[in-house]
This record gives C-alpha cells, sequence and structure tokens, in this order.
C-alpha cells in the first residue's frame, strides 16, 4: 500500500477493499484470463486499491473542504480559476472520462481560497460521474457556501466510453456548462467570462 493509502484506510474500509478485489478477480476470471498467472496474481487488489482511490469523493463532504478557508473580502470583481484538470469515471460504461473545469464567481462579502475549488472539482470528479451532472454540482456547490452574486462553471472533456467503445470517435470533446446569479441573468458577465478563459 503507499503512503497516501496506508494513513487513509482504516480496518472496515480495508474490508472493502479486500470484498472488492474478490469481485475484481471473479470478473477478470468470467473475462477469460487465469489469475494464477503471474502478470495477474496481484491484480485484483491492485485494481480494487485504485479504485477505492478514484472514487474517494464518495468519503469526503464538499462543504466541509469549501468551509476550511473562507474569508472575508470586501471586491466585487470576477474571480477565475481556469483550467482545473481532473480525472471520473463514467457511471454508464465505468470508463475514464477526463479534461478540465474552469470556475469563475463573484465576491459578495467572501473568498475562497483557491486551492479549495480544485479539491471541490476532485470531490466531485472522484465518484462514478457523468459530466452535466459534474459541471451543476460544482457550480451549486460554490454558489451555496459563499453565497456569492454568481457562479459560472465550464468543463470540457474527453470520454473514453466514446474512444475506446462505442461510436468510437478519437478527437470528440464535450463541452458543458453551468450556470448561477448574474451570470444566469446577464448574458454581458457570461460573454465577459468566457472572453476571460481566452485570456
Amino acid at each position: 500500500m503507499s503512503d497516501f493509502e496506508s494513513k487513509n484506510i482504516d480496518k472496515e474500509a480495508e474490508a472493502k477493499i479486500a470484498a472488492v478485489a474478490g469481485h475484481l478477480k471473479a470478473i477478470i476470471e468470467l473475462l477469460g484470463e487465469d489469475c494464477g498467472r503471474e502478470g495477474l496474481v496481484k491484480t485484483p487488489m491492485r485494481a480494487a486499491k485504485a479504485l477505492w482511490y478514484v472514487t474517494d469523493g464518495y468519503r469526503k463532504d464538499p462543504k466541509a473542504v469549501m468551509n476550511q478557508a473562507i474569508f472575508e473580502y470586501a471586491g466585487s470583481q470576477i474571480v477565475i480559476v481556469k483550467d482545473i484538470e481532473f480525472y471520473s469515471m463514467c457511471e454508464h460504461h465505468i470508463l475514464p472520462f477526463f479534461g478540465k473545469i474552469s470556475i469563475g464567481y463573484i465576491p459578495d462579502g467572501n473568498m475562497i481560497g483557491l486551492s479549495k475549488l480544485a479539491r471541490l472539482v476532485n470531490v466531485f470528479a472522484r465518484r462514478l460521474q457523468v459530466q452535466e451532472r459534474l459541471t451543476r454540482q460544482v457550480c451549486e456547490t460554490v454558489m451555496e457556501t459563499l453565497h456569492t452574486s454568481g457562479v459560472i462553471v465550464v468543463c470540457n472533456a474527453h470520454h473514453l466510453c466514446m474512444k475506446m467503445r462505442g461510436v468510437e470517435k478519437q478527437e470528440s470533446t464535450t463541452t458543458t456548462v453551468h450556470c448561477s446569479g448574474v451570470f444566469e441573468t446577464d448574458c454581458a458577465m457570461r460573454q465577459e467570462f468566457m472572453q476571460l478563459l481566452k485570456v
């Protein structure tokens, strides 16, 4: 187990990971492989630990993450954190999708420590997800936690369920946008945000 895993996994979690490994061993064998061969002996447990890590968003409270670093701020200018990379798992095929999220908000008495926005993205990305919901959840949590004048979130992602299987379109990307407050009602504000993303 890595240092990260050993610090964050208790006895209950270890039992769950072992159970997941047992199921993965059965799946691998049903697919036609031999888990007794050298290259696969440790694979079920390694894969179970990897799945536990990439789904650790289920074990984190997004609002608690945000509340760790909220500060008073009297300004009213837009704040943008751009190109936060993320990796997630599509809930339809359990295949990865990944990309970047940009978040903009208008402070209204409060601001957030910038790293907490990246941590918030991880909380929601590290769950079985769809891109549309991921975008909305990030937007709504920032709005609810900061009580800001407006939030806008843009997500661009590549989906391996479209690249590895199915339609197999290698160059396709998906963009989703969710906004609230002034960004929802004011077209000029949305346009300003989109222009600033290109800077």
